[in-house]
């Protein structure tokens, strides 16, 4: 079974920190390389970050800002985002697969930052 559950979003200050997490199921998990999409109203789905082998990539908009992680105890995908501003605000989604064309998709988590 394949699936991607994203949470932790929700209303949050300029300046302030979220957490999200992705639950992915263990097949996925173990498989692929992880990433964190995001889309703006209005605007296209951009990539934001990707953990794979162990290592970190990220958009040039949040480097320095959001970290990345895997917990291969839980399965868990997080994105830790700090530092938020308004054009943060957005609906975050995990993937599973290559950053530019992922295989599986979650159904997405809604960010919204207040100035």
């Amino acid at each position: 079974q394949v699936q991607l559950v994203e949470s932790g979003g929700g209303l949050v200050q300029s300046g302030g920190s979220l957490r999200l997490s992705c639950e992915v199921s263990a097949n996925i998990f173990r498989s692929y390389a992880l990433n964190w999409h995001r889309q703006r109203a209005g605007a296209g789905r951009d990539w934001v970050a990707q953990e794979g082998n162990r290592a970190q990539h990220y958009a040039d908009f949040v480097k320095g800002r959001f970290i990345i992680s895997r917990d291969r105890a839980t399965n868990t995908l997080y994105l830790h985002m700090n530092n938020l501003t308004p054009e943060d605000t957005a609906t975050y989604y995990c993937s599973a697969g290559s950053a530019e064309n992922p295989r599986y998709w979650g159904q997405g988590t809604p960010v919204t930052v207040s100035s």
